[in-house]
């Protein structure tokens, strides 16, 4: 299904991020709305920063988001040099490693502990689903010796 005819079910979260002013009192510095964007032009995902330290990977600091992934639609395998936590916020989502391993997150709540492994992701219901992820910069898996980076398949079928 293209992600044109797949309208945005979930409304963008509310961000709300506190500071200091001058005095070193604690103020909100920012309470907005965060609008979803495509995912790399990938139809059915859309994702929005909560917080980014940079435009791609964290390095020695940390990124926040949300993955909004439309009914069945299956994300590209990836691996990022990361720690992430990525919590189910709502529907239902199937965890795929590069092992063919299948993990079934159905409950808001559920949490995947990412240690700089290949995987992907698949909505296997008829509603659209959310994933809120932290990624804390991470020296890339070592295995055999080969450092084990970034890379992303783009062909999902």
């Amino acid at each position: 299904m293209s992600d044109t005819t797949m309208p945005p079910v979930l409304p963008g979260p509310r961000r709300i991020v506190t500071s200091h002013d001058s005095e070193g009192k604690a103020v909100v510095s920012i309470d907005e709305i965060i609008p979803p964007s495509v995912r790399n032009g990938l139809d059915g995902i859309r994702t929005g920063a909560f917080w980014a330290s940079t435009d791609g990977m964290p390095t020695n600091d940390n990124n926040s988001s949300y993955t909004d992934i439309g009914p069945g639609v299956l994300t590209p395998m990836h691996r990022t040099p990361t720690i992430d936590y990525n919590i189910l916020i709502k529907g239902e989502l199937v965890l795929i490693t590069d092992d063919g391993t299948e993990k079934h997150l159905k409950n808001p709540g559920d949490v995947v502990i990412q240690k700089g492994t290949a995987h992907a992701w698949k909505n296997p219901g008829t509603e659209w689903t959310r994933l809120a992820s932290i990624l804390i910069d991470a020296k890339p898996a070592l295995v055999n010796g080969q450092e084990l980076g970034f890379f992303m398949e783009m062909d999902t079928k």
